[in-house]
């Protein structure tokens, strides 16, 4: 499986760009500190959709107050939280969904 890190992306907008990486790092930083920001300082529950790209979700799950560990079968408290959800566009999606070519 590849693995893409930051740096792989702001190669690739530069690229596209056509402006040096040193350039390009800063506002690919900046978008991602503003999506992290905005998930984290959610309350309950948010949403931020990027057009031609997905949703991304911030969701409220219950409280559990029978969950087992599976290990040691004691019966726990899960406590309510949030979670992350992505959910690709239809133009994403589209693609993904086409059957892989024979290798």
């Amino acid at each position: 499986m590849m693995t893409y890190t930051k740096r792989d992306i702001v190669r690739r907008v530069a690229e596209a760009k056509g402006e040096p990486m040193i350039k390009v790092e800063p506002w690919v930083d900046g978008v991602i500190v503003a999506i992290r920001e905005i998930m984290m300082s959610a309350n309950t529950e948010c949403r931020i959709e990027i057009r031609d790209f997905g949703v991304f979700e911030v969701k409220e799950t219950k409280a559990k107050p029978k969950a087992r560990n599976p290990k040691t079968n004691e019966v726990i408290y899960v406590p309510a939280h949030r979670k992350t959800h992505f959910k690709p566009s239809k133009l994403l999606k589209s693609f993904l969904r086409q059957p892989l070519e024979d290798k």
